[in-house]
């Protein structure tokens, strides 16, 4: 297809694909496989950009728990992604990165991963049988929604192009990490044709802490903008950051339940930042997190420094003699406290109450953690909200738009980080194509 940038579009006879992630990639092979001409448009200068840097620490394709637990990770969406993931899933997944020549393993935790572990090789083969195929990519053209007579607007490096396609397949990411090209800007674009789109929120996040001080304060809802209005109520004391921000705390358990009475409890990981909190464990609990502060304005955890221990051995060996060594030596050799740990402690209870030995026993078992906002949008994993499910049909068809379809990070749900991200993103792509396939096939069969 030669791409003019006359003052009438150019017609596509094909599907016009806008976005070069997971999703729309799938959509692209989906419909290439079945004969169908695809054209593929990005705004950044090179294809899966996310994506690469996703992989940056070890690409995680998809997980292996049965698929009766995985669908149950998207939360209320699931009854809805429930047939798309049964259809393509993480099975599916594993057999696509295998037809490409990727071999994968489950690790510890169940996640799978490319042997490699990197990301990049799977997207050079992945795009050498997409090219094989022949989809053709249209790189640095950023869509602007839709001219008044329905074509597809792209501002390029040599100008403003239009373009008509039979169809169209969009595929343009949340509004996390916008420097890679998932923005949401294409969200007015989509309200303004009558789609429903819900605010687009972080999902997978860190969260800024309530700083200790002020919590000694009253903290109820009514007084809590005023306190959040205050720097000095944000963030970790000057000293716990300057000495811990970066680090992780390892082996232990986070518990919380929201007001509307969701509960969760896992052991894992996470690490402290300048400002509050962010990593693997904090993300399986973020949705509820978030949730909870934007109804009540906080959300307090508890931290579980010790799992493998009682309360009862704990509060025995607090109370045990120290003799002439300090607390903090006491406790790293009754109880292997150190570091991080010792010094969340003290940050939480204060150089008083962390004397106190069935104060600071209860601390250890169950030490309340109050977060009071998201970190911003852009810094998030991934983002919840988006095109409502409801506006879309059975095959991702916008119902206001026909002959338009969506897929990936851009629709309303979410989930956790583990490879459901991923796998779900690939799903909906592959309905997508399918729809956008059907749909072409609808339009050149002649009626009688």
């Amino acid at each position: 297809m030669n791409l003019s940038h006359s003052a009438s579009p150019c017609f596509f006879d094909g599907v016009a694909i806008v976005g070069a992630g997971p999703a729309g990639l799938m959509a692209a092979e989906t419909l290439a496989r079945q004969g169908v001409a695809v054209q593929v448009f990005d705004a950044m200068p090179t294809v899966g950009r996310k994506f690469l840097l996703a992989g940056k620490g070890g690409l995680n394709l998809t997980h292996s728990e049965p698929a009766t637990d995985f669908v149950t990770r998207f939360g209320p969406r699931q009854t809805q992604l429930q047939p798309w993931l049964q259809q393509f899933g993480a099975d599916q997944v594993r057999a696509w990165a295998q037809g490409l020549g990727v071999e994968t393993f489950v690790g510890s935790s169940g996640r799978v991963f490319p042997s490699s572990m990197k990301a990049a090789p799977l997207l050079r083969a992945w795009l050498q049988r997409l090219r094989h195929l022949g989809v053709q990519f249209q790189m640095r053209h950023r869509w602007m929604g839709w001219s008044p007579n329905g074509a597809l607007c792209f501002n390029t490096p040599t100008g403003n192009l239009e373009i008509q396609a039979r169809a169209v397949v969009l595929a343009l990411g949340g509004a996390s990490w916008s420097r890679l090209g998932s923005d949401g800007a294409w969200a007015p674009w989509l309200q303004a044709q009558g789609v429903n789109v819900a605010p687009l929120r972080p999902a997978n996040c860190g969260f800024d802490v309530l700083h200790q001080a002020a919590l000694g304060q009253e903290t109820r809802r009514e007084c809590l903008r005023e306190l959040l209005g205050q720097s000095s109520a944000v963030g970790w004391t000057a000293h716990f950051s300057s000495r811990f921000a970066g680090q992780p705390f390892k082996s232990v358990a986070l518990d919380f339940r929201d007001s509307a009475g969701r509960h969760f409890q896992r052991r894992g990981e996470f690490v402290a930042t300048a400002t509050g909190v962010e990593g693997s464990l904090v993300y399986a609990v973020s949705a509820l997190l978030r949730d909870e502060i934007e109804t009540h304005g906080s959300a307090t955890f508890h931290l579980d420094l010790l799992p493998d221990h009682t309360p009862e051995r704990v509060l025995a060996e607090v109370r045990h003699p120290r003799g002439t060594r300090s607390l903090s030596s006491h406790l790293k050799s009754r109880l292997g406290l150190e570091g991080i740990k010792m010094g969340i402690l003290y940050e939480q209870l204060g150089k008083e109450q962390v004397h106190e030995p069935l104060v600071l026993a209860t601390a250890i078992k169950a030490l309340p953690i109050t977060v009071v906002a998201t970190r911003p949008i852009d810094e998030a994993i991934s983002t919840a909200g988006g095109v409502a499910l409801e506006d879309l049909d059975e095959h991702l068809m916008l119902r206001q738009c026909p002959g338009v379809f969506c897929a990936g990070e851009m629709l309303d749900w979410e989930a956790p980080t583990g490879g459901y991200l991923l796998t779900a993103s690939m799903s909906t792509g592959v309905h997508a194509g399918q729809g956008a396939a059907r749909w072409i096939a609808a339009q050149r069969t002649p009626t009688t």
